[in-house]
């Protein structure tokens, strides 16, 4: 039987733990549920799952839980050495490229995220100008992980089916 599935969170790597909670807790509002804490590579249950995703060999990371106003988890994970990509916007290969959130005030939270050290990929845009107050825009956090940002839901966005 086929039924939607909700979603329950994603995963983004950061440089500095502290400085992304700070970043997504002050800019996006989300709250935490975990604090700041070290994973280590070990025989317990957190260390064996860990090493059945990463393989042997990654000794340890730091890891923070928080969640958004509609309870979606982000799980933010510190790797030591971690490598930040030349290119963070390879959008032509597999893989997740963005997420999106949904401000009505997109002008509002393009600036925050500016002020708090992100950038602003591209203009505001319209997905039906003249017809509709649909409004979107890329930008980019400190961290260098896009994000893109919905004026309305993406039900009412996409639900005409045509640009």
């Amino acid at each position: 039987m086929s039924y939607p599935r909700t979603f329950s969170h994603i995963g983004l790597s950061v440089p500095n733990l502290e400085q992304a909670v700070k970043f997504y807790t002050e800019v996006m509002g989300w709250y935490v549920i975990m604090e700041p804490a070290e994973v280590v590579e070990d025989d317990s249950a957190i260390g064996v799952m860990c090493t059945d995703v990463f393989g042997k060999g990654w000794g340890k990371f730091r890891i923070a839980h928080l969640a958004t106003g509609d309870k979606i988890g982000i799980e933010l994970f510190e790797f030591p050495e971690n490598e930040k990509p030349e290119n963070n916007f390879e959008y032509w290969k597999t893989g997740i490229f963005h997420y999106c959130v949904q401000d009505p005030d997109v002008e509002g939270l393009v600036e925050k995220i500016v002020e708090h050290g992100g950038k602003q990929r591209m203009p505001i845009r319209e997905y039906y100008p003249g017809e509709k107050p649909y409004r979107m825009v890329y930008c980019e956090d400190p961290f260098g992980n896009l994000v893109e940002i919905y004026s309305h839901s993406y039900e009412l966005t996409y639900s005409e089916g045509a640009y």
